[in-house]
């Protein structure tokens, strides 16, 4: 009787090289909801002692791209380093911030130091995109 173990190792590791090759391009699925857009900035007033720490440990600098999400956005799948598009928005957001509890579906757009500029901005009803893993959405699915 022939073994199949050497085939069965052979395509495991040909699997495992795929999962692990950092040139693979992931493929998302783009889900789109509409929420309030304000603006935020890493300043003592609007934080605590540390403006530029975000809660998952990130540090901001002024340029990222990147916003703060409520926390209900966060159980629909809005995770650390979701890729958001932002309507009226050029490129591509990173979800790198918390923001308190009192708020809901929010996103607030980072703008460094930059106060007016936040303030100008203001606060609009926009449409986001936001990216979700095809395999999480499978997972999701699954678990449903």
């Amino acid at each position: 009787m022939k073994s199949n173990l050497p085939l069965v190792l052979a395509a495991f590791a040909v699997w495992l090289c795929i999962l692990s090759c950092k040139t693979r391009v992931e493929e998302y699925t783009w889900k789109t909801m509409d929420v309030t857009v304000s603006a935020y900035n890493s300043v003592p007033s609007q934080t605590d002692y540390n403006p530029n720490l975000a809660a998952w440990g990130d540090t901001l600098k002024p340029g990222m791209k990147c916003v703060a999400v409520s926390r209900d956005l966060i159980r629909l799948g809005i995770k650390h380093n979701t890729q958001i598009k932002i309507e009226g928005m050029e490129g591509i957001y990173l979800v790198k911030d918390k923001m308190h509890s009192r708020w809901q579906n929010r996103v607030d757009i980072y703008m460094g130091v930059d106060v007016k500029k936040a303030r100008e901005w203001g606060r609009k009803k926009l449409s986001i995109e936001y990216a979700v893993k095809k395999a999480d959405e499978a997972l999701d699915e699954l678990a449903k």
